[in-house]
């Protein structure tokens, strides 16, 4: 599956959170500080509809837009996308930098620990 640009991402946003839209209701829910033109918004929703991760169907001349690719889906695939360029697709040192990064308080810590700690007790008792 094709990977999202920046834009897009402003796009999915608003369809994840209300679906279907049309093109208008997608510019009225963009957040503030983005000032897209209608052709700008339809143009993208195009490429999305190319791309086959939004659907359109029409209801008199009006398109009406709904996600096709899930929000957890499209994160994956920029963790994914992420993690190969950034670690050469390795965790470790992933992990690595998170624990070590000096931007993470010490609860975002803590409960990054606590969720790999869960994950090793899932394995171990499979």
């Amino acid at each position: 599956m094709t990977k999202l640009t920046q834009a897009e991402w402003q796009i999915m946003k608003v369809l994840w959170k209300k679906h279907p839209a049309t093109a208008r209701q997608v510019m009225a829910q963009l957040p503030k500080g983005v000032s897209w033109a209608y052709t700008t918004i339809k143009t993208m929703l195009a490429r999305l509809v190319e791309k086959e991760v939004v659907s359109e169907s029409k209801t008199s001349n009006t398109s009406i837009y709904e996600p096709l690719l899930s929000q957890r889906k499209a994160r994956l695939m920029a963790f994914r996308s992420m993690l190969d360029q950034a670690f050469d697709g390795a965790t470790d040192p992933l992990l690595h930098f998170l624990l070590e990064e000096k931007q993470l308080s010490a609860r975002q810590k803590k409960e990054l620990a606590k969720i790999l700690n869960e994950e090793s007790e899932m394995v171990a008792d499979s």
